[in-house]
C-alpha cells in the first residue's frame, strides 16, 4: 500500500512538472510568433503596402482604404474566429489566441522598425517568411495569431468543403478583391506573400496537413483511451493487435492499439495526454487530407 501510493505520488508529480515544462514552451513559442510576425508586417508590408492572405490580409486590406488603426483591426476582425475556436476546439485555445493576437496587436502599435529593402521582390518573400514563421510558431504553440485556419475548420465540419478548399477560396476572393480595389500588381505581389508564408507554416509545423492520425501502442492503453475521450472529448477506436520482436519473431500478449484523428490545432493537447499517462507510449502521427462521417466533424457549435 505504501509503495502504491509513493508511486501515486510520484506519478503527480512527474505530470505537475510535464504540464508545467508543456506551459512554459508554449509560452515561448506564441512569443516568439509574435515577435516574428511583427518583424514581417512593420520591416516589410507594411511601409510597402503589401498583404497577406487569411485574416491578417483583410486587416491590411481594410486598414489601407481605411486609414484605421492596423492594431485595432487585427483584434477586431479575429474576435469573431476566436468565439468559434472556443466552440470547436476549447476555452484554453481561444484565451491564448486572444492574449496571442493582443500581444500582436500591441507590438504593430507600439515597436518601431527601419524598413528592411526596397526590392519588391524581397519584400514579398521575407514578409512573407516572418510573417508566416510567426503563424507556425503561434500554432505550435497551441493558438494562432490569424483565425481563417478556425474558420476552415468550422466549414469543414458544416460542409463537403476540405480546410484547404476553404482556405484557398477564401484567399482567391481577398486577392481579387486586392486587384480590384488597390491595383494588380500589389494583388500580385501579395500573393508571392502569401505563397512564402504558406509555405514557411508548413514548414514549422513539420508539414502536417489539415487532419492528423494518430496511432497509440501503450500497455496502458486503457488509461490513455479514458484520458483522451473524458479529459479532450475526443473520439477514438481501439484494435486489438499483437507484438513481435528480435530475430526469432518472439511474440507478446495481445494488446490494444488506440487510433484518433483530431485537427493539426489539437494535436498536441492529445500528446500531452498521452504523456501524462505513460511517457514510453509509442506514438505515430501521420497526415489526413480529410474526413468523412465519424466525430471530428460533428462537434456542435453551442
Amino acid at each position: 500500500m505504501k509503495v502504491s501510493l509513493k508511486s501515486h505520488g510520484q506519478d503527480k508529480t512527474r505530470i505537475r512538472k510535464l504540464v508545467r515544462a508543456h506551459t512554459i514552451k508554449e509560452v515561448l513559442l506564441i512569443w516568439a510568433g509574435i515577435g516574428s510576425a511583427t518583424l514581417g508586417l512593420k520591416g516589410f508590408l507594411l511601409p510597402n503596402g503589401f498583404m497577406d492572405g487569411g485574416v491578417t490580409g483583410i486587416s491590411l486590406l481594410v486598414s489601407r482604404l481605411t486609414g484605421l488603426d492596423l492594431s485595432i483591426l487585427i483584434i477586431l476582425i479575429n474576435l469573431p474566429f476566436i468565439y468559434i475556436g472556443s466552440k470547436q476546439i476549447s476555452r484554453q485555445f481561444a484565451v491564448k489566441t486572444l492574449c496571442a493576437v493582443i500581444g500582436l496587436s500591441f507590438l504593430v502599435h507600439f515597436v518601431e522598425l527601419p524598413e528592411i529593402t526596397h526590392d519588391k521582390l524581397l519584400i514579398s518573400v521575407f514578409g512573407g517568411f516572418f510573417l508566416g514563421a510567426g503563424i507556425g510558431l503561434a500554432i505550435r504553440g497551441g493558438s494562432v495569431i490569424d483565425g481563417t485556419e478556425v474558420l476552415a475548420v468550422f466549414v469543414s465540419r458544416k460542409s463537403s468543403l476540405t480546410v484547404g478548399d476553404f482556405i484557398a477560396v477564401f484567399n482567391v476572393l481577398l486577392f481579387a478583391s486586392a486587384a480590384l480595389l488597390i491595383d494588380l500588381e500589389t494583388a500580385m505581389y501579395s500573393m508571392l506573400t502569401y505563397l512564402a508564408a504558406s509555405k514557411t507554416v508548413d514548414f514549422l509545423i513539420n508539414g502536417i496537413e489539415e487532419y492528423m492520425g494518430i496511432t497509440i501502442i501503450s500497455p496502458r492503453a486503457e488509461e490513455i483511451k479514458t484520458a483522451i475521450i473524458e479529459n479532450l472529448g475526443m473520439a477514438v477506436t481501439v484494435y486489438k493487435g499483437e507484438g513481435g520482436y528480435g530475430k526469432s519473431g518472439r511474440v507478446e500478449e495481445d494488446r490494444k492499439i488506440i487510433f484518433a484523428v483530431v485537427t493539426r490545432l489539437e494535436v498536441q493537447k492529445l500528446k500531452v495526454e498521452v504523456e501524462k499517462v505513460d511517457p514510453k507510449a509509442f506514438v505515430i502521427q501521420h497526415t489526413i487530407n480529410d474526413t468523412k462521417g465519424g466525430m471530428i466533424k460533428k462537434r456542435p457549435l453551442h
